[in-house]
């Protein structure tokens, strides 16, 4: 007896000809999200679009201001937000034309693939926002040409990785994740969040040397506000760090070098 799996439908719309997109909006993910903004004019570069927040990290930076998405006991509660996100892109089809997938991070989510598929099957562009401690995951992502823009951060120059991370790193990966993504001919940037207090003026020469040669490196302003630490506020009290200072001795070993302020 022949058997079909789930999974061969692609084939068969294939061998009969059929359009696959159908199947790729109805095959099922389960991603966990904790919302989305429906509308942005900031996150993906010269693109409208709705910026999607996934849950869980693989990092535990002090300083991150989404404790929510990063700490398991403050996860949201399983939603329908996943359908209900889907639904927008469907009434704003012609209007939107992109979707940026931010965390958390969205690498480590089990379908984000398939998930990725589905967005852009939609006839969207989409934008991945990454701490790079997947390489596989990205390798594949941008082996299948499924995204238009990526964004890394950086999180500290490599010796000093695991201060800003909050944990041991395996800075190897991010290491390879930084060389696939400038070799991959998909349009990206790296940013690093300036933190006075965790980071010093010497990190960013260390950083500029070993991204050098990157399209796009932007600064952003560090916000006080809630994070993950509770303790942030003594750590940067009475600290600052000149990012215009900082951008003008590094900015020779990128194309472009920005400072992203907090307004």
């Amino acid at each position: 007896m022949l058997r079909i799996r789930k999974d061969d439908d692609e084939a068969i719309a294939h061998s009969l000809q059929l359009p696959q997109i159908s199947f790729l909006i109805k095959k099922k993910t389960n991603m966990r999200i904790g919302g989305f903004q429906k509308l942005t004019l900031i996150d993906f570069p010269g693109t409208i679009a709705t910026t999607v927040f996934t849950v869980g990290c693989s990092f535990r930076c002090p300083f991150c201001h989404n404790p929510e998405l990063v700490i398991r006991s403050q996860f949201p509660a399983l939603n329908k937000l996943e359908e209900e996100f889907f639904q927008h892109l469907e009434k704003r089809k012609g209007r939107l034309e992109g979707v940026c997938i931010t965390g958390g991070e969205p690498t480590i989510q089990p379908d984000i693939i398939e998930f990725i598929k589905k967005i852009k099957a939609m006839g969207y562009k989409v934008k991945l926002d990454s701490n790079g401690t997947r390489p596989d995951v990205l390798r594949r992502i941008i082996k299948e040409k499924l995204v238009d823009f990526i964004a890394m951060d950086i999180k500290h120059s490599p010796k000093k990785y695991s201060i800003a991370t909050g944990l041991t790193t395996d800075i190897a990966r991010i290491k390879m994740s930084v060389i696939m993504i400038m070799q991959s001919g998909v349009p990206y940037e790296f940013r690093t969040t300036v933190v006075p207090g965790i980071h010093s003026e010497d990190d960013f020469l260390k950083i500029a040397k070993w991204i050098k040669g990157a399209k796009a490196y932007y600064l952003q302003e560090y916000r006080e506000m809630r994070t993950i630490n509770p303790n942030m506020k003594k750590i940067t009290s009475g600290k600052t760090l000149d990012l215009e200072k900082i951008k003008k001795s590094i900015e020779n070993n990128f194309d472009i070098c920005g400072i992203r302020e907090n307004n």
